[in-house]
């Protein structure tokens, strides 16, 4: 579980995979580190050195989620195993998805012995907006949230470049060029005309761009920067549910919301916010548009609640001047009651 945690999330659960010998020693180790990256198995089984196939047949892999039987950017994990001999599977939760499924049963089919539910409960809570996402049929929502230590995303006059720092820019452009779209309300290309591509420290394009998604009914600019090519869309809707529907419909599987103010108080109080990028400059406003509206929170036992990531090395960072704090959902088994463990 604990080598899981070392990856990103986004399109494709946190999954960790351990090779063993036949007396229980790890022979490699592997994780997946986002999409596009190999998948924890074939991770692990590229760090595998030479067996022997009488080896390879006593050999257990142990991992995270059921292997997939599936080709998209890379290639089924389950035929990689069969592949490359190993004679014992054990993991921890089935993989119910259409695309993905399956990789048990080719695998005994193989004549693999496969086990399930190693610490199940571990790694559904571990996942466990990944898994609600894709029940849903809607890509994994991160939210990006830069605001001030009063919680003000621009001061009284409007102004709002840069409230964060250059790291935390960079970090969060970095984060852009890891989803398939990018989420702003028209308000947002009306006051700041942002260009939402994804670029490196020197300001250039870096190799991978998302979606731009302009969402609500205000006509767009002919000369907005986002329109610089045809890599963008406007959404006229102000339903986060049916956005995220038409996103995932052309095949996006991870978003990433970036506001304004009303952008991302619609995708809170649907509970549509799978984890929160929250970068925190050390200033104060005491004016100004503030980050979140209402919720319809009455109560403190209404209160939406987060926890910080349990994933390695995320969950607060300081980015220059700024601190970013990497928050989920606490997971529903979790939640008892009013108060957040």
């Amino acid at each position: 579980m604990e080598l899981a945690k070392r990856g990103v999330r986004g399109a494709n659960p946190l999954v960790g995979a351990v090779i063993l010998d036949a007396d229980g020693n790890i022979l490699a180790t592997g994780f997946h580190r986002g999409a596009g990256t190999p998948h924890a198995e074939a991770d692990a089984l590229n760090r595998l050195g030479p067996l022997s196939a009488h080896d390879a047949r006593e050999a257990t892999m142990v991992v995270t989620l059921e292997p997939c039987n599936h080709t998209g950017r890379t290639g089924p994990c389950s035929q990689a195993i069969i592949d490359a001999g190993i004679g014992n599977v054990v993991y921890a939760v089935r993989d119910e998805g259409e695309e993905a499924s399956g990789g048990a049963a080719l695998l005994l089919a193989a004549g693999i012995t496969v086990e399930h539910g190693l610490l199940e409960t571990e790694a559904l809570e571990l996942n466990h907006r990944w898994f609600l996402a894709r029940s849903q049929h809607r890509p994994f929502t991160t939210l990006h949230l830069a605001q001030t230590l009063d919680g003000r995303i621009a001061a009284a006059d409007g102004t709002s470049q840069w409230i964060t720092s250059p790291g935390s820019l960079l970090h969060a452009h970095e984060v852009r060029s890891r989803v398939d779209a990018i989420v702003v309300g028209t308000g947002t290309v009306l006051a700041d005309n942002p260009r939402l591509n994804a670029r490196d420290e020197e300001g250039e394009p870096l190799a991978r761009q998302p979606r731009r998604v302009v969402m609500g009914l205000r006509e767009i600019p002919a000369d907005a920067a986002l329109k610089d090519d045809e890599n963008w869309e406007q959404i006229r809707s102000h339903d986060p549910h049916a956005v995220l529907a038409q996103i995932h419909a052309a095949g996006s599987s991870h978003v990433l919301i970036e506001g304004g103010s009303s952008i991302i108080t619609a995708f809170l109080a649907e509970d549509l916010v799978d984890e929160i990028h929250l970068y925190q400059a050390p200033i104060f406003l005491g004016s100004g548009r503030q980050s979140i509206g209402d919720l319809g929170v009455g109560t403190l036992a209404e209160a939406r609640a987060f926890r910080l990531d349990p994933i390695e090395g995320e969950s607060v960072r300081i980015l220059g001047a700024d601190t970013l704090t990497h928050l989920e959902p606490i997971p529903a088994m979790l939640a008892t009651g009013s108060e957040a463990p």
